[in-house]
C-alpha cells in the first residue's frame, strides 16, 4: 500500500477524531454510551457477538433516530474460525399489500417512489413487517456466549435513567419536528414543550424500558407471538397499518452468503442481495481496477471524475436488477465479473461526465446506524440496523415506547418494476457492512448509515485504504464525494480548484456538508492489535479493551 498518499493528493484534510487501540476487544458505533455496552459484555467475559447485540439495543435508547426493534438490518459475522455469514434482518411487505395499495404522486420531483399522501414515508401505512428484534435474538442465541437479559440490562438502565441530548440528536430532531409534531406520543418525548430537546437535556423513555425488560423476560416471541406484538397489530388496525399477526408469526431471518470481490490482491466481502451493495461495491471496484488510482492522487479531478462514473454506472444497473432474489432474478455472476466491467469501462470518457443506462435486462415483474466489533479470539460483527428514514415512521407506538420503521417508502408504488410491492418480499437495500482480507487475513471492517449513499461511501473508504494507504482513521473521515447521475454531490473539503476542473468535464457540481453518515470500523495489526475509528459525521466512539488478568501465581502481601 501506498505510505504518501499526501505527496500525490489535490485535496488534503486533517483528521477530527482519534483512534483508539486495544488488544483484547473493541467496539465502535455512533455513541459513546452504546460503544460502553458492547464493551462491558467484552470485560464480562463474552465475545463480539454478544458485545454487537448489547450495543444495538443499547442504541435504539440513545440513537433512537436511526435504529429500533420495529426495524431491520444486515449483520456480516466472521467466526474465529475464519467463516463469513451475513444474518438478513431485513424487513418485508405485509402481506395484506398489493402491486397497487400506494398511488404513485403524479409529476414527482422528487421521487418515483413518492406516494400520495406520503403514506408509504409517514404513519401507520408506511411500517413493514420488522425483522431485527428476531435476527439479534436469534444471533445471540447461535454465536454468543451470553444470556439475552444480561446483554439487553445496558440499554434498560439508560432507558430507564435517560441521557443526555447531543448536539447531533438535537439536530436531527430539528430535522424531522414538522411531521414529528403530529403524533403526540413521540412528541411528548423528542418534543416536550413543542420544540426539540436541547444539547444537555435529559431523555427518558419508562415505557420503552418495561419494553425491553419483557423482552429480557420473554424473549423475540414476546413481540412475534405474544403480548407486544398484540399491541403492535392492535395499534396498526386502530391507525389503518397493514401489520398483522400472521405477518409476524410467519417472519423469518435468513442465512446468506457474501458476496466476494478480488481487488488488486485484496478480497473484500460485502452484503449478497437483496442487498444492492455487495454486488455493486463489486462492480465499481472492478472498473476502477483498470486505472491508476494511487497515481492519480486522492480527491483529484481525475480520481473524482472515474468515481463519479462508476457509481452512475452502478446506480443504473441498481436500478434495473435489484430486489429480492426470491422474487427476482438478480445477475449476480454478469454483473461482479471482471469481463462485464471491462465492457462498462471502455465506454467510460476519461474527459467527459456521461449519462448512463442499464447494462443488464430491466427486470419487470437513508438513515440507518452501523456499529463493528471485536474480540480477541478472532470473532468479528460488522452490522447495519435502520428504521430508514431519520425517526422512521415519525410515530411512536403508545404501550411499546418505540419508534416503528418506514421501510414501505424504499419500495416501488409502481406494479412491474423489479422493486415493486409483492407480499412477503424483502426490501433492497444499500446497506454495506464490509470486510477486507490480504492473504486470508481480516486487516479491516467497517460500514457507515447514509440511505443511497452508503455504498459508495463504503466504496471510497476501500480505495482510500488499499489505492491511498491511508489509515483506517484517515479512511473513515476523507472527504466524500456521490451522484446517481445527476448532480455530483462533493463534501465541502474539497477545494474550489478540484470542483472547477470538475465542472469543465461536464460534471454538475453541488458542495453539500456532508456525504452519507458516520463511517466507522476496525483494523487488524499483523501483531493482533485492534485500532477502532469513528468519524466527525455522527458521535462514532471505538471503546477498546486491552490488559487482562495476573500472571499466575501472583500474590500480594501486606505486611
Amino acid at each position: 500500500m501506498t505510505k504518501n498518499w499526501r505527496d500525490r493528493a489535490a485535496t488534503v484534510f486533517e483528521c477530527e477524531k482519534k483512534p483508539a487501540s486495544s488488544s483484547r476487544g473493541m467496539v465502535v458505533s455512533n455513541h459513546p454510551l452504546a460503544s460502553s455496552a458492547g464493551v462491558e459484555m467484552l470485560a464480562a467475559g463474552g465475545n463480539a457477538v454478544d458485545a454487537a447485540i448489547a450495543t444495538l439495543f443499547a442504541l435504539t435508547v440513545v440513537e433512537p433516530m436511526m435504529v429500533g426493534i420495529i426495524g431491520g438490518g444486515m449483520a456480516h459475522i466472521r467466526l474465529a474460525d475464519g467463516s463469513h455469514r451475513f444474518i438478513d434482518g431485513q424487513s418485508t411487505v405485509p402481506l395484506a399489500l398489493k402491486p397497487d395499495t400506494y398511488t404513485s404522486k403524479p409529476g414527482s420531483a422528487h421521487d418515483v417512489f413518492d406516494t400520495v399522501g406520503d403514506e408509504n414515508l409517514n404513519g401507520p401505512k408506511a411500517v413493514a413487517v420488522p425483522g431485527s428484534l428476531k435476527a439479534w435474538c436469534e444471533t445471540l442465541a447461535r454465536f454468543g456466549t451470553m444470556s439475552l437479559a444480561d446483554v439487553m440490562q445496558p440499554a434498560i438502565k439508560h432507558a430507564v435513567r435517560g441521557y443526555l441530548v447531543t448536539p447531533y440528536l438535537h439536530e436531527c430532531i430539528s430535522d424531522s419536528a414538522e411531521v414529528m409534531l403530529k403524533d403526540k406520543p413521540i412528541s411528548a418525548i423528542y418534543l416536550p414543550r413543542g420544540t426539540p430537546l436541547k444539547p444537555g437535556e435529559r431523555v427518558v423513555q419508562a415505557e420503552y424500558a418495561e419494553t425491553l425488560s419483557y423482552i429480557a423476560q420473554h424473549g423475540p416471541d414476546a413481540l412475534y407471538n405474544g403480548l407486544l406484538g398484540n399491541v403492535l397489530v392492535d395499534y396498526m388496525k386502530a391507525k389503518g397499518g397493514f401489520i398483522a399477526h400472521e405477518d409476524l408469526k410467519t417472519y423469518n431471518t435468513v442465512e446468506r452468503q457474501p458476496i466476494r470481490a478480488d481487488y488488486r490482491g485484496w478480497q473484500i466481502m460485502g452484503p449478497p442481495p437483496p442487498a444492492a451493495s455487495g454486488v455493486h461495491i463489486t462492480e465499481m471496484l472492478n472498473i476502477l481496477e483498470g486505472y491508476d488510482i494511487t497515481a492519480l492522487g486522492f480527491g483529484s479531478a481525475q480520481t473524482i471524475h472515474y468515481l463519479a462514473e462508476v457509481m452512475k454506472i452502478a446506480f443504473a444497473d441498481r436500478a434495473a436488477a435489484s430486489g429480492d432474489p426470491a422474487y427476482i432474478n438478480v445477475p449476480v455472476e454478469r454483473l461482479t465479473s471482471k469481463a462485464y466491467a471491462d465492457e462498462r469501462r471502455r465506454k467510460i470518457d476519461d474527459g467527459r461526465a456521461q449519462a448512463w443506462s442499464a447494462g443488464v435486462q430491466q427486470l419487470e415483474s437513508a438513515y440507518t446506524t452501523h456499529m463493528t466489533a471485536a474480540d480477541g479470539f478472532g470473532n468479528v460483527v460488522a452490522t447495519t440496523q435502520t428504521i430508514n428514514n431519520l425517526f422512521g415512521a415519525k410515530i411512536l407506538i403508545p404501550g411499546l415506547g418505540t419508534i416503528p420503521n418506514n421501510y414501505m417508502n424504499l419500495y416501488d408504488p409502481r406494479p412491474g418494476h423489479a422493486l415493486s410491492l409483492s407480499p412477503g418480499k424483502r426490501v433492497t437495500t444499500s446497506m454495506s457492512p464490509m470486510m477486507a482480507l490480504r492473504d486470508g487475513k481480516l486487516r479491516f471492517a467497517l460500514g457507515l448509515p447514509g440511505g443511497k449513499r452508503i455504498f459508495p461511501s463504503a466504496m471510497q473508504a476501500l480505495v482510500n485504504l488499499i489505492d491511498h494507504g491511508m489509515t483506517l482513521q484517515e479512511a473513515v473521515e476523507a472527504p466524500r464525494v456521490w451522484t446517481e447521475g445527476n448532480a455530483l454531490e462533493v463534501e465541502s473539503t474539497i477545494p474550489e480548484s478540484v470542483r472547477a476542473k470538475l465542472t469543465v468535464m461536464g460534471h454538475k457540481v453541488m458542495p453539500v456538508p456532508t456525504v452519507g453518515g458516520g463511517m466507522n470500523g476496525i483494523a487488524f495489526a499483523e501483531d493482533g492489535t485492534l485500532q477502532g475509528a469513528g468519524c466527525w459525521r455522527a458521535d462514532g466512539t471505538p471503546i477498546g479493551i486491552s490488559g487482562g488478568y495476573a500472571r499466575a501465581g501472583v500474590r500480594f502481601v501486606l505486611r
